[in-house]
Parts: structure tokens; sequence; C-alpha cells
């Protein structure tokens, strides 16, 4: 049965359950519904995080549901904005690149070291919001006025830098707290 303390994760199921029609939309060019439903989304996944904090309603499920939703509502989009052109696709390589680097190296840890626990760094927090930043900014170039290019190519390198930087941050850190339990 459900219960109040739930509804952070069906909150979650639900942005999952959005991409699909976002992906549907972008694919077909109606850019303005997408972007109310990716809008959606992100409002969603602050909702769930205010809830589970302000409530005491985390759980393992939401700790990884959450997250989860998240880099599929990203990955998902990104490669829909490659696939249009709309993105370059070293950035959507690159985006996907790090995601898969820090997901198999948070499975790894987990399994061969000890349970994670799995906090976004500071630095991982901006690369998402810049992420999502870029999506709604070209987005909004395909379907509502032109941006300025230098905006939103500016925005493409602010993006690659964080990408980069934050992954790079989650492979020293949780190398190095590999390392000391492994000499434990």
């Amino acid at each position: 049965m459900l219960q109040p303390r739930d509804i952070p994760n069906i909150i979650s199921i639900a942005r999952v359950v959005l991409v699909f029609p976002v992906i549907w939309l972008l694919l077909n060019h109606h850019y303005q519904s997408a972007m109310l439903l990716f809008f959606v989304a992100g409002v969603s996944d602050a909702l769930d995080g205010f809830l589970a904090r302000q409530f005491q309603w985390q759980s393992r499920l939401g700790g990884i549901l959450d997250p989860l939703a998240d880099k599929f509502l990203l990955v998902s989009t990104y490669m829909c904005l490659g696939w249009l052109h709309a993105l370059p696709v070293w950035l959507v390589a690159l985006v996907i690149l790090r995601d898969v680097v820090i997901v198999g190296g948070a499975l790894a840890y987990h399994y061969r070291i000890e349970k994670l626990d799995a906090n976004p760094s500071l630095m991982s927090k901006l690369n998402t919001a810049l992420q999502i930043l870029l999506v709604l900014m070209v987005v909004y170039d395909l379907g509502f006025a032109p941006m300025s290019d230098q905006l939103i190519t500016g925005m493409t390198w602010a993006v690659a830098v964080t990408t980069v930087w934050s992954g790079i941050h989650y492979v020293v850190s949780w190398s190095r707290k590999a390392g000391r339990q492994i000499r434990q």
C-alpha cells in the first residue's frame, strides 16, 4: 500500500515516464511542447528532492531512482538533440562517456570495495545545471526564437569543461577512497 513517504519515488518514476513524450515531441519538431514537458520534469526533480528532505522521506530506492531518472532524461535529450544536429555529436559523446564512467566506477566500487552512498559533488551539480540550461537554450532556439550562436557555443563549452572536470573529480576521489579502503 502506498504511503506519503512514497511520493518522492512516484515523482521520480513519473519523470522517467516523461522522457518518452519529450523525445517524441523533439523528434517531431514540437519544440514548445517538448520544452514545457522538460520544464515539468525539472520542477518534478526539485519537488521530489524537497519533499524527501523536508519530511525525511529519503529512501535507498529514492537515492538510486532520482539520479537515474535525471540521467535518463538528460542523456536521452542529448542523444535526441545530437540526432537533430542541434548539439554537436562530440558533446553528446562526452556527456554519455562521463555517465558511463561514473556508473561503471560506482558499480565497481559498490561490488568490489564497499556499499557506495553516492552523493553528487558540487561540480557534478553545476554540470547538471549547465546541461539542463543548454537543453533549454537549444530547444528555445529551435522552437521559439533564435538565440545568439555565441551564447549557445559558450554554453556548449561550459558544459564540456564541467563534464570533463566532474568526471575526473569522481574518478580521482573514488580511486583515492578505494585505495584507502583496500589498504585497511
